[in-house]
């Protein structure tokens, strides 16, 4: 933790007093991904998890996302929490994104519940939304999150 972490206003939650190891937790605010004129994913079942010093990332229900715009990515990475991720490319006409999402076939103890469930990168899926306000990312590894204005302690 920094020696004097950003403050938080009243109504947002600072990623400095996220847990770690990370929690899972359930949330039913609407989600939306919109790519290339097309909402390729909405949820209010979604589940999220929350690690210190990082801005929320989000996995919605496979149900809920229309697999008809993914496609299996080369690329795969590996969590120390989650385990073995695999990765999708989203399209959507000529609207081509690399990349965009990943999910955890089989993850590792106690992260089951993200099974069968896809996130997206904030930064790299077109519009994200959290109810109706547009997600922001961040550059790098950090764009896996999403920044809403009732998150804090991010620079």
């Amino acid at each position: 933790m920094p020696d004097f972490p950003p403050k938080s206003w009243p109504g947002q939650e600072s990623v400095w007093d996220y847990p770690n190891p990370p929690r899972v937790e359930e949330t039913s605010r609407r989600l939306r991904v919109e790519f290339g004129g097309v909402t390729v994913a909405e949820t209010t079942r979604a589940l999220r998890v929350l690690e210190r010093s990082r801005a929320p990332i989000y996995y919605f229900p496979a149900e809920d996302v229309d697999t008809r715009y993914l496609r299996k990515a080369a690329t795969r990475s590996f969590s120390d929490f989650a385990g073995r991720a695999v990765h999708w490319d989203l399209r959507v006409g000529d609207h081509e994104a690399s990349n965009a999402a990943w999910s955890y076939p089989r993850p590792a103890r106690p992260y089951e519940a993200l099974a069968n469930r896809v996130a997206f990168f904030a930064g790299r899926s077109g519009d994200c939304y959290v109810d109706d306000e547009r997600v922001k990312s961040r550059k790098g590894e950090m764009e896996r999150g999403w920044v809403t204005k009732d998150v804090a302690g991010l620079s």
